[in-house]
């Protein structure tokens, strides 16, 4: 009598995946709106209009973003409680994956104990930041997120949080293509190279653009400390309210 193949591992497998290449999407395309400052503060006022469903709906829904935070912070949830299962459960094991390392010296190893220790992180300083935007969804704008960066002193969580995320999620990636891409034993010794030369220059590129975004913020709160809950008026109302 066959034995029965137990496919939930295997199943599991691919929703860890499918979790994380969601979580690392929306991480870029988080950086990349976070980093509309940059362009100006007008650009940055309309990216967070426009999360809030201004250009739909006619006027702003603060509660569409916190909608949007709770979604995130689920699935930060059901993908950190899936990686966990690979994880060492207790100090012994914890103290075997040092041997284990630094007998092998593997950099794919090291790769993934590197997602372990900023996973962990991340799960912690992740959570900070969303608890924030989801119970004040109205407190975002050149002027607001300005002042919580620097008025708020959440510059240090932020610059922890830059170097876990995107280290995880490049990382995570170059992992991912590993695991799902049909290599073979002709290519493979040729690809993964170039797979970690574009890794790398991934992380550096979202942690240069990260950088300067925050650096731009901690500015512009800096220069507006004194007037802290000031909201920011666009050039557009500004010069209509001034015509008038």
């Amino acid at each position: 009598m066959s034995k029965k193949i137990n496919f939930w591992p295997a199943r599991l497998d691919v929703l860890q995946s499918l979790t994380g290449l969601l979580l690392v999407l929306f991480i870029w395309g988080h950086m990349f709106f976070e980093s509309s400052i940059l362009l100006g503060k007008d650009a940055m006022y309309w990216v967070s209009k426009m999360f809030e469903g201004e250009p739909i709906f006619g006027k702003p829904y603060p509660l569409l973003v916190s909608a949007m935070v709770a979604a995130i912070f689920v699935l930060i949830a059901l993908h950190a409680i899936l990686a966990l299962r690979k994880f060492p459960g207790s100090y012994r094991q914890y103290h075997q994956l040092h041997r284990h390392i630094g007998a092998l010296r593997h950099e794919d190893t090291t790769l993934w104990y590197v997602q372990v220790i900023t996973g962990f992180a991340m799960f912690f300083l992740a959570s900070a930041h969303l608890y924030v935007v989801f119970v004040q969804p109205d407190n975002i704008g050149p002027y607001a997120s300005a002042d919580r960066v620097w008025s708020g002193r959440f510059w240090i969580l932020y610059a922890l949080l830059l170097i876990s995320v995107h280290l995880h999620a490049g990382v995570g990636i170059y992992r991912l293509v590993m695991k799902w891409y049909p290599f073979n034993a002709a290519n493979s010794k040729t690809v993964r190279p170039r797979l970690k030369i574009a890794m790398w220059s991934i992380i550096a590129f979202f942690l240069c653009l990260g950088t300067v975004t925050l650096v731009t913020y901690m500015k512009i709160g800096w220069e507006h400390a004194d007037r802290v809950g000031e909201r920011y008026v666009p050039s557009s109302a500004a010069n209509h309210q001034a015509s008038e």
